[in-house]
């Protein structure tokens, strides 16, 4: 039963990203270009993106478990590090350069988009990398 909730869940994400232009890594290239191009309409799917998922953080965070039951498992680091910042800027210079960042991709990929299997290749190999050299 787990899997064919996670599965609909996944289905309705992935929906979401296609209809919100998220995977259209155009799209996502002209929203980050502000001094060209520029595209606010993603503005409106983050800001709608926020306010779901807060109200949703809320809620379970009170209930204290998931809705399949199973324990809440939040981050309970809340300082910012050296990883965290190299991190973040590793994958904000992904997303700027080819329009996409992992959930996206993996819709694009489906949808047999060219640049997403470069893209899902070097992410792949990027958590190969990690888990590797075990940080």
């Amino acid at each position: 039963m787990n899997s064919l909730i996670a599965f609909i869940v996944g289905l309705v994400f992935g929906l979401g990203l296609l209809l919100s232009g998220m995977a259209n890594p155009d799209k996502v290239l002209n929203f980050l270009d502000l001094l060209g191009a520029w595209d606010p309409s993603l503005i409106l799917v983050m800001v709608g993106a926020i306010a779901v998922s807060s109200g949703a953080f809320f809620w379970v965070k009170q209930r204290g478990r998931t809705l399949l039951d199973t324990p809440l498992h939040l981050p309970m680091k809340r300082e910012l590090d050296r990883r965290l910042i190299l991190g973040s800027i590793v994958f904000g210079m992904g997303w700027g350069l080819a329009g996409f960042c992992p959930g996206p991709a993996l819709v694009a990929l489906g949808m047999g988009e060219p640049k997403a299997w470069g893209f899902v290749a070097a992410m792949l190999a990027g958590m190969a990398w990690f888990e590797r050299r075990g940080a």
